[in-house]
């Protein structure tokens, strides 16, 4: 049970912190050098045999898709036939990007929505500050809908698809969600591949599985896959899966994949063959050879890293917050990230007060669309760049700031 402490002796230990001068950064779930180590053996690997197994010279020009081998991986990380698969560069970010670019400007198997007078898309919070940002840069309004322990709120992005004529597009991380590390339940998966069914116009959903390998513990968990619902509901043409190996081997040297229809898939790469004439096959080849049947093996390893630093803020936040009704936050059994909710009004407060002694996080309302989080309270933690010692460290700050600010919120409504 966390021991409550006057006001002169929180301050004090915040002074304490401060005298410290602290220079720790929760900002940005990267992997840490420790982990990117376990794929150092990618500098070497194909010992000067450039050729793909169906004798393709990944050197030269060519293969819009990309080589067979590495759609392997991509249809195992998204669990699709790899011919449904394109493997690209090392962003699946600018992957999105491009597709959302086209859905807007080019149409894929329905006309561009540029001509409508109004696009919105239906973003999940608190969600990834990258899709929001990604959005708002082509003009579409963002509106929201809660997350719960399941996923989205359902009934919530129903109303939105039948209230709302204009909502065309859907964001959703089904495994381990940017922040909460919720996963997805069956039912919210068949839920959300029946929507464009549903809805009066096209609807796209935008399905960024980033962490679908990232689980700490054995067996993994299990995401239903949409994509057989989708076949079901003939919806295929509006599910559109995206996955990389960026936090699985060199985060800024991976390979991005896109995955639907095949109808989608061609209407994707003949926009491709307008800006490239092929992706680095050379790279791709690097990656079959790393991780062709052994990705969970490999993951393992990243686990081994990555649960600890975890398991760290878990016990700081617990015993600096545990039993005080002053915040909450989630425990995701995989990802990178943990959310935390304050009582409303603080977060911008506690990420000011943490920002001053040295700890960075990121900045209030990110993970929201406009950075506008309604409430103000969710606050977003990194811990997989920093050591176990940086961790402990930055945490223990933090939940001093969050009590600090509460207290200062509990003399302001007292009016003392």
């Amino acid at each position: 049970m966390t021991t409550p402490l006057t006001e002169k002796e929180l301050k004090k230990q915040y002074e304490t912190y401060r005298e410290m001068n602290l220079s720790l950064d929760l900002t940005r779930g990267k992997p840490s050098s420790d982990q990117l180590e376990f794929s150092n053996t990618l500098d070497g690997i194909l010992n000067g045999d450039y050729f793909a197994s169906d004798g393709t010279d990944t050197r030269n020009y060519g293969g819009l898709r990309g080589i067979s081998e590495i759609r392997s991986i991509g249809g195992e990380l998204l669990d699709v036939d790899p011919n449904l698969v394109i493997a690209g560069g090392n962003s699946s970010l600018q992957l999105m990007h491009f597709v959302v670019d086209s859905i807007m400007h080019y149409g894929l198997v329905e006309k561009a929505f540029s001509k409508e007078k109004l696009v919105k898309a239906i973003c999940p919070v608190p969600g990834y500050d990258r899709h929001f940002n990604l959005t708002q840069s082509f003009g579409i309004e963002m509106v929201t809908v809660p997350m719960t322990e399941f996923g989205p709120d359902m009934e919530a992005i129903e109303k939105r698809v039948v209230d709302q004529p204009s909502c065309y597009l859907l964001w959703c991380v089904p495994k381990f969600s940017n922040p909460t590390g919720c996963t997805y339940s069956d039912s919210v998966v068949k839920q959300i591949a029946e929507l464009p069914a549903k809805s009066k116009h096209p609807l796209y959903v935008l399905w960024d599985n980033a962490y679908a390998v990232h689980d700490f513990d054995s067996p993994p968990i299990k995401l239903a896959n949409i994509f057989d619902y989708a076949a079901d509901f003939g919806t295929a043409d509006k599910i559109i899966g995206f996955s990389s190996t960026s936090k699985i081997s060199f985060a800024g040297a991976g390979i991005g994949f896109i995955t639907s229809s095949e109808p989608v898939l061609e209407a994707i790469e003949k926009r491709l063959g307008l800006v490239t004439i092929g992706p680095d096959k050379v790279n791709q080849l690097r990656h079959a050879k790393l991780l062709t049947g052994r990705i969970r093996e490999h993951m393992q390893k990243h686990a081994s890293l990555v649960k600890p630093k975890f398991e760290a803020v878990e016990r700081g936040l617990q015993n600096g917050l545990g039993n005080t009704n002053v915040a909450s936050w989630t425990q995701p059994k995989g990802g990178y990230f943990v959310s935390l909710d304050t009582q409303p009004g603080l977060a911008k407060e506690v990420i000011d007060l943490s920002r001053n002694i040295g700890v960075a996080l990121t900045p209030a309302g990110a993970t929201f669309p406009y950075n506008e989080d309604p409430e103000d309270k969710n606050i977003r933690i990194a811990p997989t760049f920093a050591s176990i010692k940086e961790i402990e460290t930055a945490i223990d700050a933090l939940t001093l700031c969050i009590r600090l600010a509460d207290l200062n919120q509990v003399k302001d409504r007292n009016g003392t």
